[in-house]
C-alpha cells in the first residue's frame, strides 16, 4: 500500500527527494502515491514541496515514425537503388501524408532527384528522426536544435510533470492513527469515547454548491424592458398567437400583397391548416379598396386585391400584427389615447450568421395620441434607450409600407465596434389606421427592435448563436451577471 510505504520509508530516511523515482522503486502507481501525499500533507504527517519538470512526448504522428521509420527514409527505400521509379508508381506504393512528406524532406537532405522520374543520389542514409524519436521515448536529453526540428515537424510536444518531495510533518507516525468523526451510541456504551481522538472541526469549509436554475441573459433583458415599458405608462399587448393570418400580418398594415416580403423566401407558411377561416368582413372590404382604390388621400396600390392570398396562415414576421389587431379594436370604442408594448418570438425565413436568425424575439412599442410628430417619436425613443443603458443612438431615414416617416434605428456596440442596427420606427398611415375607424386627428408613433440586439450589445455578446439556438454553452447561462449596470 502506497501510504505504509511513504510512513514507512521515513521511518528510516530523511526524505523522499522525488516521488516518482520513489514510486518507479517501489512498484508504486505514481498517481496513487501522490494522492496518498496529498492527504499526508492535509494532516501534516508529511511536508510535501511541490516539483515539476517539463519532458517532451511523442505525438502520434511521432510513435507512428518511430515504430516505422520517418517518411523520408521510407520514401528512399521505395526508390530502387538502381535505375528510377516513376513518380505515379512511387505514389502508389506509400501512404499519401507519408509520400507528400518524404518527398519534401527527401529532396531537401539531397537524397533524391525528383521529376517524373525519381532516383536515389546516394546509397545510405540515416534514419536520423527514429533515432531522436526513440532517444526521446527513452527518456533521453536531446540538443535544443534537434527539439525545434521536432517540434517544427509537429513530431513531439512538451509535457509538464507534476511530483513533489516530502519530509516529516510535525504530526508524523509510521502509522496514520484513524481519528472518529462522530460520537456514537456505541461509543458511550462501550466507554472506549475516553480514549478516542477526534477529527477537529473545520469552520472554513465550504459546502457543496447549491444546484439552482439559472435565467438566460435574453429573460434577464426581457423582464428589465418590460419594467421599463411599465415604468413609461405603458400596458402589454397579448401575444399567445404565433400562427397568424396574411390579412392581420401583411394586408391590414397596407402592405401590398406583391411585397417581397411576402414571398415564401421570406415568410413561413403553413400547410395545415393553410388558411383562416374568420376575418371581419365590414372591415376586409375596407382594407381591400385602400389597397386597389385608395382613398383617405391615398392613390392606393392599384391592383387586383385577392382575398385567398389574405387568407393564407403563417408564421408571425412581426408583432404588429397584434398592435394591428389591438388598434382595430381600440377603433371600435370611443377614442382614448394608449400606450401599448408587446415582447414575444416571431418567424423569419432568414439565412442564418453571427447577427441573423430565422427565430428571434421583437419589442414593440407604440403610442396612439392627438397631435403626435416625428419628434415626439425621437423623443420617446432617446428616453426608452436611455433606461437601457444605450445613450449612443443615431437615426436614418428608410421606408416601411405601412409608417410614414420611417426611420431605423442605430446603437454603438462596443464588442463589434461599429454601429449596428437595432430597430425600426415610424408613424402609421392613415390608409392603415383610419379604416379601422381611429379618429382622423388620431396619429399613432411605434417601433420595433430584435430583443436579441439590445442584449448582445449589453453582454458584449459578437454573435447572436452564442446568445440563442442549439449552439448556445450552458456556462454562459451561469456565468452572466444577475443585473446590467446603466438600467435605472
Amino acid at each position: 500500500m502506497a501510504e505504509d510505504a511513504v510512513l514507512g520509508y521515513l521511518a528510516t530516511h530523511e526524505e523522499i527527494r522525488d516521488s516518482g523515482q520513489f514510486a518507479t522503486e517501489h512498484g508504486l502507481d505514481h498517481n496513487e502515491v501522490v494522492n496518498v501525499i496529498k492527504s499526508l500533507h492535509g494532516f501534516r504527517y508529511i511536508d510535501a514541496q511541490d516539483i515539476k519538470r517539463e519532458t517532451w512526448v511523442l505525438t502520434d504522428e511521432g510513435k507512428k515514425y518511430a515504430a516505422e521509420g520517418s517518411p523520408e527514409v521510407q520514401l528512399f527505400l521505395a526508390v530502387p537503388p538502381e535505375g528510377s521509379i516513376s513518380k505515379d508508381e512511387l505514389q502508389k506504393k506509400l501512404d499519401p501524408s507519408v509520400f507528400k512528406i518524404g518527398c519534401s524532406q527527401a529532396g531537401k537532405n539531397k537524397w533524391v532527384e525528383m521529376g517524373k522520374q525519381v532516383s536515389r543520389k546516394v546509397q545510405h542514409v540515416e534514419d536520423k528522426v527514429k533515432n531522436l524519436l526513440m532517444r526521446i521515448q527513452d527518456g533521453e536529453a536531446l540538443e535544443k536544435d534537434d527539439i525545434n526540428s521536432l517540434k517544427a515537424r509537429k513530431l513531439i510536444v512538451p509535457q509538464t510533470w507534476n511530483g513533489y518531495s516530502v519530509k516529516k510533518g510535525p504530526n508524523y507516525a509510521p502509522k496514520r492513527k484513524k481519528v472518529a468523526t462522530d460520537l456514537t451510541r456505541e461509543n458511550l456504551q462501550r466507554g472506549d469515547w475516553k480514549e478516542l481522538e477526534f477529527k477537529e472541526y473545520n469552520f472554513n469549509a465550504k459546502g457543496p454548491p447549491a444546484e439552482a436554475g439559472h435565467l438566460h441573459p435574453l429573460l434577464k433583458v426581457k423582464d428589465q424592458l418590460k419594467n421599463i415599458f411599465l415604468q413609461m405608462g405603458f400596458e402589454e399587448m397579448p401575444t399567445n398567437n404565433f400562427v397568424e393570418s396574411s390579412f392581420w400580418n401583411f394586408d391590414a398594415l397596407f402592405q401590398p400583397q406583391q411585397h417581397p416580403a411576402r414571398d415564401s423566401h421570406d415568410t413561413f407558411f403553413l400547410e395545415v391548416p393553410s388558411t383562416t377561416r374568420q376575418l371581419p368582413e365590414d372591415y376586409v372590404q375596407l382594407v381591400k379598396r385602400v389597397h386597389e382604390d385608395g382613398g383617405y388621400g391615398s392613390r392606393g396600390y392599384g391592383y387586383e386585391w385577392k382575398r385567398e392570398e389574405a387568407n393564407k396562415n403563417l408564421l408571425r414576421t412581426h408583432t404588429t400584427a397584434v398592435s394591428t389587431r389591438m388598434l382595430y379594436a381600440l377603433g371600435k370604442q370611443p377614442f382614448a389615447p394608449k400606450r401599448y408594448f408587446s415582447i414575444d418570438r416571431v418567424f423569419r425565413n432568414e439565412a442564418v450568421d453571427r447577427t441573423h436568425l430565422a427565430e428571434f424575439h421583437q419589442i414593440e412599442g407604440l403610442v396612439c395620441d392627438r397631435g403626435l410628430t416625428l419628434g415626439d417619436l425621437i423623443g420617446v425613443l432617446h428616453d426608452f434607450f436611455s433606461r437601457l443603458g444605450m445613450s449612443k443612438l443615431r437615426f436614418k431615414p428608410a421606408y416601411n409600407p405601412y409608417t410614414e416617416p420611417s426611420m431605423e434605428i442605430f446603437s454603438y456596440h462596443e464588442g463589434l465596434g461599429k454601429w449596428v442596427e437595432i430597430g425600426n420606427s415610424g408613424m402609421f398611415r392613415p390608409e392603415m389606421l383610419l379604416p379601422m375607424g381611429i379618429p382622423e386627428d388620431v396619429r399613432v408613433i411605434a417601433w420595433g427592435l430584435s430583443l436579441e440586439r439590445p442584449t448582445m450589445i449589453l453582454y458584449g455578446i459578437s454573435n447572436i448563436r452564442d446568445l440563442f439556438g442549439h449552439k448556445v454553452d450552458l456556462s454562459l447561462i451561469k456565468r452572466n451577471p444577475i443585473c446590467r449596470i446603466g438600467i435605472n
